[in-house]
């Protein structure tokens, strides 16, 4: 594993210019368009240029899953809407990849890019390669999430574009060590190819509220209980309605949850609260926009992710960051940041019996609540800040290889579960 330092050395790098392919940017709601988001705003600290070229679904099953429509306006950098048309029709992702690369050769000929970085292995990712094999460019890869998870097991086409970006990157980014065994041994590739460089999270705008008495409920008699995110089986979602029904046999006291976000399992969600006989305790938000989410950290008692993986948890960070304990899972991208009982609880992914005892402790113990929250906001505010995790991926820009442009992909297999579902990868 190769650790990426940029401690010490002058950041300013006035005149750089980077083109930066991503999949998910707001409106589109995902954790990675807050990691996007947030490292551009971080990248224009230092005075680089940014040209960002975001991906987007604006067809109505796109917006429903997810959000969506052409990418938001970021102060100083440039943004171009790149819409996902093959996707929707019929999963044809290498319509989109080669959309990508129009865009990026078209804005490098009015001003050149001193580089390209891909946020997702793929599509982004394999687009990234392309654009640096036809421009001479170094290139840098994010694998997030999702494409680490589920890329490269669907079928041979999608497996050899992993190992082409695993392999071919100039720098390949994962945010966790487990996240990158996970990828190494789904991919085959050496794992000395990753540069680990975790999560981060905006403590500016996460925060506890003032003053912070960690551990109090803002209700004794009615802890508030908090899933946000993508609403989705993969994150846990259902099983969390099932525990939180189980939960309130538990327990005298009155717990409510709030779900808090869209997804692929919106539907299933609302279908299991109402078979649990739970509508009056369980809020399902919808929708939050992202200027609205630290208020909803804030209004919580306990943070609940019961996760199945992760590249590395966002919304987990962002807990931990506005001063509330975290429940999860041990999984993938978790076990990275939270240890049980130090800075948060743990439970296998799909135990549900356990899932609803580790709410009963949470909601019913003060002191373990308040050690919790008070040991994982000091950690994540000297760890996981973007002033310091920024610095970090400047670093990696600095010291790019020329392009590797010695790779190539196979056939795309028209049977790949993801031709007929895409927006599940």
């Amino acid at each position: 594993m190769v650790a990426a330092s940029g401690e010490g050395r002058d950041l300013a790098m006035k005149n750089l210019r980077v083109l930066f392919y991503s999949r998910r940017f707001f409106p589109t709601i995902s954790g990675m368009s807050v990691y996007a988001l947030n490292l551009l705003r971080e990248l224009c600290k230092h005075g680089i240029e940014v040209t960002l070229v975001a991906q987007y679904r604006g067809d109505a099953q796109g917006r429903a899953v997810y959000g969506g429509g052409p990418p938001i306006a970021v102060p100083g950098v440039t943004v171009i809407g790149a819409e996902s048309v093959g996707e929707v029709v019929g999963g044809d992702f290498e319509r989109d990849i080669e959309t990508l690369v129009r865009i990026g050769v078209r804005e490098h000929a009015r001003r050149p890019f001193d580089l390209v970085h891909a946020q997702y292995g793929y599509p982004p990712g394999l687009a990234a390669l392309e654009t640096s094999r036809k421009l001479g460019i170094p290139n840098v890869v994010s694998i997030q999430g999702g494409d680490g998870h589920w890329v490269g097991s669907c079928c041979a086409h999608h497996r050899s574009a992993m190992r082409a970006v695993l392999d071919h990157a100039g720098a390949v980014l994962i945010g966790s060590p487990s996240f990158a065994a996970e990828v190494s041994e789904h991919n085959g590739t050496a794992p000395e190819r990753f540069t680990f460089i975790p999560g981060a999270v905006d403590t500016e705008r996460f925060r506890p509220e003032a003053p912070f008495h960690a551990g109090e409920l803002r209700n004794a008699a009615r802890p508030e209980l908090l899933f946000h995110g993508r609403v989705d089986a993969r994150k846990g979602a259902l099983d969390l309605i099932d525990a939180f029904a189980k939960l309130r046999g538990m327990t005298a006291l009155a717990p409510r949850l709030t779900v808090s976000g869209i997804g692929p399992d919106s539907e299933a969600v609302a279908a299991r609260v109402r078979e649990r006989g739970l509508e009056s305790h369980v809020r399902l938000t919808g929708y939050v926009a992202y200027e609205e989410v630290p208020r909803v950290y804030r209004s919580a008692d306990v943070f609940v992710s019961p996760t199945y993986a992760e590249g590395f948890s966002n919304t987990i960070l962002e807990a931990m960051a506005s001063g509330i304990p975290v429940l999860s899972t041990r999984a993938v991208g978790v076990v990275d940041c939270i240890r049980h009982e130090d800075n948060g609880l743990l439970v296998e992914p799909r135990d549900v019996d356990a899932l609803a005892s580790s709410m009963l402790r949470l909601v019913e113990d003060a002191a373990l609540r308040a050690r919790l929250a008070t040991t994982a906001h000091d950690e994540v505010t000297r760890i996981y800040a973007w002033h310091e995790v920024g610095r970090r991926i400047i670093d990696v820009y600095r010291s790019l290889p020329a392009p590797d442009d010695d790779w190539s992909v196979v056939q795309p297999d028209p049977a790949c579960r993801y031709r007929s579902a895409p927006h599940l990868l």
